[in-house]
């Protein structure tokens, strides 16, 4: 017998047969995206051509501006303050009248010393005449030998009245001085402790304190450790510095090339020359302590500021410098994308130096000539391709510009 078969119909096959199809049809979009996806180009990047500069060893020290001389203007004498002759804060020459203290009483005190002296003269004068006349009368026995002696003691006290009213005159005079009070040297004068009309005098505080301007010293601490390498490797240097007065600093002599860098973040304009350097390290930091001279003819640096002084060997070497914004860090250092000759991208680990305005200098993993990308870091990875395009740079301010030329330079 034969079995009617009632549910086989063409009908329940029309689902399988249309996800068959559409297994194809996306195998075939997979296999066009992957076409489409090995013909797009190499993604386009900036790259700066690697070039050396002449660096020197570098140093950096936390220093404090200190002024060459700082002096209390004080009375010499007592009196009343009669004048002030400055500006509080300002700046004041060199034997510039600062105070003036009431002079009639030491011009009466000198008047009388001058009136002392004439009359111990005019008694010396007529002790001499008598002694004259004692020396022939004791010769014919007219008077004793110690009426003689008299006359000889006589003599000698008014000869010491005499030099006892020159000192007194010269103290006088000296005292009448000190009522004009002068500034030592030039510098800037501070705020006056007295008003005229206030009674001043030895035991007064100090009246005003002026201060030395330029040059202005600047004071560090080297690590010990630090200066001895340096002293292995130069072992006349500290000494060539300070082999002169501190006021005449060597200019030529030294291995360092001093600058300073301000509170503000800007770089001083005047550059600086050591000028000592203490004779042992501090037990309790272990460091010892360096003195730098600079001028400062604007009074830009005022004492008591923590100041940057960089110290910078005159002796160079050529070393590659690139652009910050081509450095970036991973867990074994840093590191820049270098494009090869077949404009391949190769990850490149390199050993920084020191920063030079928008530049890091290299010691090593680089050499000049080669080119790193510095822009479009994010669309490519080591080994793939790129298509470089070199760009310029400003390396003050880090500034990225594409090259002006009439026709753009490729890396090949």
């Amino acid at each position: 017998m034969i079995k009617k078969i009632s549910h086989f119909t063409p009908r329940k096959w029309l689902p399988l047969s249309a996800l068959a199809t559409s297994f194809l049809l996306l195998a075939g979009c997979g296999d066009d995206q992957k076409s489409q996806h090995a013909q797009m180009p190499p993604p386009a990047v900036s790259v700066y051509n690697v070039v050396e500069q002449e660096v020197g060893d570098y140093y950096e020290y936390v220093g404090r501006s200190e002024a060459v001389n700082t002096v209390d203007i004080r009375a010499r004498v007592e009196g009343f303050l009669v004048k002030r002759n400055f500006v509080e804060g300002g700046m004041v020459e060199k034997d510039q009248l600062l105070y003036e203290i009431d002079r009639a009483p030491f011009e009466a005190t000198l008047k009388g010393a001058e009136a002392q002296l004439a009359s111990s003269r005019a008694s010396l004068t007529n002790a001499r005449k008598n002694l004259e006349r004692g020396k022939d009368l004791v010769k014919k026995g007219a008077i004793s030998q110690s009426d003689f002696d008299l006359q000889t003691s006589t003599e000698a006290q008014a000869l010491a009245s005499v030099e006892s009213a020159k000192a007194n005159l010269e103290s006088a005079r000296l005292n009448l001085g000190y009522t004009r009070i002068t500034a030592p040297f030039k510098g800037e004068i501070g705020k006056s402790t007295y008003s005229v009309g206030n009674l001043v005098g030895p035991s007064s505080e100090p009246l005003a304190t002026l201060t030395s301007m330029d040059p202005i010293y600047v004071t560090f601490q080297v690590d010990e450790r630090q200066l001895i390498t340096h002293l292995s490797d130069n072992p006349t240097s500290i000494t060539d510095a300070t082999s002169e007065a501190i006021d005449t600093p060597l200019e030529d002599k030294g291995s360092f090339d001093l600058t300073l860098k301000l509170p503000n973040g800007k770089e001083y304009n005047q550059p600086g020359t050591f000028s000592f350097a203490d004779t042992q390290v501090d037990q309790t930091m272990g460091t010892l302590t360096l003195r730098a001279s600079f001028p400062n003819p604007q009074g830009i640096i005022l004492p008591g500021l923590y100041v940057t002084l960089q110290a910078e060997s005159k002796e160079k070497t050529l070393l590659p410098l690139i652009p910050q914004a081509s450095v970036q860090q991973n867990q074994a250092g840093f590191f820049v994308l270098v494009v090869k000759p077949d404009n391949t991208v190769e990850s490149r680990q390199v050993e920084l130096g020191r920063r030079i305005n928008a530049m890091w200098v290299v010691k090593s993993g680089l050499k000049t000539g080669e080119h790193i990308i510095v822009q479009g870091l994010q669309k490519v990875r080591a080994g793939g391709k790129v298509t470089p395009t070199v760009v310029d740079l400003n390396i003050t301010t880090g500034t990225i510009t594409v090259k002006t030329s009439s026709k753009q330079e490729q890396v090949h």
